[in-house]
């Protein structure tokens, strides 16, 4: 795999970013729009070379990048994924970004990937298994990582609330949480808490970045159901919900999550600026 030169990533501004994805990466290159810095889905990555790296290899030089995965399957009963943390490690090694973060969930069992973030079972034993996991996974990058909660559509038996078990995760295996407010709303709906109470209960100085989302309310149902669909605007009440975050936690690095239906790049910009907006708001509050 061919290298790019040993220079670190900027470092993530307490601004929001968004997601690189292929419609825009042409326009990144060509006209260098204001945005503050970007995420890249780390597989997105993983063969050895073409224009995908050649393109990223030069929207490195000019914004911050953190690096998101969605396939490690951290929860799983099986082992890591060996080569496919190999493949992470080298491209962590690459591009040296600013931030690395992977799911507290897992999407692969015997050999076979499900292509899914899927829940866990909120019990001291899986909080077991992901702080093993988790240190696997620095001491294979050298370097820390955040860790996401995700979106669910089912309950297991539990030992504790899913903050408790985000929490404990986090605090015993001393990395870093990436607060996703989308699906902390998209749960508290699906399953019936409060979210505020959900936020109350995390470690916040171990929060590193934070994402916002649109998501898809079913209509119909016996039960409310919210998917966390990533392909709309974000709505009032999670908008809200961030509101609350940063006053409880302060400012963090935000990224619009937009990874279906698309939307053009001035779109996400502006989406982006409201969230920029709103943490200036609170930092000139608390000032």
């Amino acid at each position: 795999m061919r290298r790019a030169s040993p220079v670190e990533s900027k470092p993530i501004p307490v601004r929001a970013g968004i997601g690189l994805r292929a419609p825009h990466v042409a326009r990144v290159l060509a006209e260098r729009p204001p945005v503050a810095w970007f995420e890249v889905h780390s597989e997105n990555y993983f063969a050895a070379g073409g224009a995908a790296h050649d393109a990223l290899e030069r929207i490195r030089g000019n914004y911050p990048l953190s690096f998101h995965g969605v396939g490690l399957s951290l929860g799983s009963a099986d082992r890591l994924d060996r080569a496919h943390l190999r493949r992470l490690r080298s491209l962590v090694e690459r591009y040296q970004p600013a931030l690395v973060s992977e799911h507290l969930s897992w999407g692969a069992v015997g050999g076979e990937h499900f292509n899914d973030l899927l829940p866990l079972p909120y019990t001291k034993e899986a909080v077991d298994l992901l702080v093993d996991r988790i240190h696997e996974v620095e001491e294979a990058l050298a370097r820390p990582i955040l860790v996401e909660n995700v979106s669910s559509y089912l309950r297991f038996h539990a030992e504790l609330t899913e903050a408790e078990f985000v929490g404990e995760v986090v605090r015993r295996a001393g990395c870093g949480l990436l607060l996703d407010v989308n699906n902390v709303y998209v749960n508290s709906v699906n399953h019936g808490f409060d979210p505020l109470s959900y936020l109350r209960e995390l470690p916040g100085e171990a929060i590193g970045e934070i994402h916002l989302a649109g998501h898809t309310r079913k209509t119909g149902l016996a039960e409310p159901l919210i998917i966390d669909s990533h392909d709309d605007h974000v709505c009032p009440e999670v908008w809200a919900l961030f509101g609350q975050a940063i006053a409880r936690f302060g400012a963090r690095p935000t990224l619009i999550e937009w990874d279906a239906n698309i939307p053009s790049l001035e779109v996400l910009i502006e989406e982006a600026a409201q969230a920029t907006d709103r943490m200036e708001v609170r930092r000139a509050e608390s000032a």
